[in-house]
């Protein structure tokens, strides 16, 4: 069932909480639906979350198997890639080999559609497993890199192949440095023009959602504050809606794939 709390006129200056029930979703509130119908430029921020629903496990998760005694924010750093490149490469084949077996879920095939409505679409996403890309999104930015690619530590510039050889990890074949995968790294900066182009979406668009995200991670996690200050309507959809939200956004607690799903329902009825 959905609850509905503190419903105001003004979509933009309202807290609207909502909690959907996966088995029996109703109804949202007419405010966020005419919002995205009436929107000429939609932008969306994804996080671990959407993913989560294709199987692939958060950085809050506890790893498996072979790697249950690692914490991931303990590998996900240069400084565990230069004291022990070969565990932090292995660590990182293990996770494409999940990406690999995971396919893009509900939330991920219903932006596809809903971007087909829009006039403007701009998705943002943290993720670096390239499922948005795999269901058809066509306007992604990649705040944190794709775990498919792989880069040079020290050139710090792509690298599509390189020789066969035993040694983990493989070297760039123009300098010998060590090839790592392109993904943002803790202690590491966003990639400069993917951000600028996050920050312009986020200060263009009339509609801005966060998804899947806690909204904690920094500097991505203040795109949803740029929108709201920049006039735009903001809608937080989460399993778990945190407290870092301000007021001024609609909250949707539920699984992502099924809030969209009845957001593209009743924005544009078949």
């Amino acid at each position: 069932m959905i609850e509905e709390i503190d419903l105001q006129q003004d979509a933009r200056s309202c807290t609207i909480e909502i909690t959907m029930s996966e088995t029996s979703p109703q109804s949202l509130p007419d405010g966020l639906v005419a919002a995205l119908k009436n929107a000429r430029h939609v932008a969306i921020l994804t996080g671990a979350g959407i993913s989560a629903e294709s199987g692939l496990p958060t950085f809050r998760d506890a790893m498996t198997g072979l790697w249950a005694r690692f914490r991931p924010q303990d590998l996900a750093t240069p400084e565990a890639f230069l004291r022990d490149p070969r565990l932090v490469w292995q660590w990182y084949a293990w996770r494409r080999e999940l990406v690999a077996q995971a396919a893009p879920n509900a939330a991920h095939l219903t932006l596809v559609q809903i971007e087909q409505h829009v006039p403007t679409f701009t998705l943002i996403t943290q993720n670096v497993d390239g499922l948005h890309q795999r269901a058809g999104s066509q306007n992604v930015i990649e705040l944190h890199g794709n775990i498919a690619r792989t880069k040079c530590f020290d050139e710090n510039t792509i690298v599509e192949d390189w020789p066969k050889t035993d040694e983990v990890p493989p070297r760039c074949h123009r300098c010998g440095g060590l090839l790592r995968p392109d993904v943002v790294w803790f202690g590491e900066v966003l990639p400069r023009q993917a951000f600028t182009k996050a920050v312009q979406a986020a200060t263009q668009c009339d509609l801005f959602f966060s998804i899947g995200t806690s909204g904690t991670v920094e500097p991505a996690a203040s795109l949803l504050e740029v929108a709201q200050r920049s006039g735009a309507a903001t809608a937080i959809l989460n399993l778990d809606v945190t407290p870092f939200a301000s007021t001024g956004h609609y909250r949707v607690n539920g699984q992502a794939g099924t809030i969209l799903q009845v957001l593209l329902n009743q924005a544009w009825p078949v």
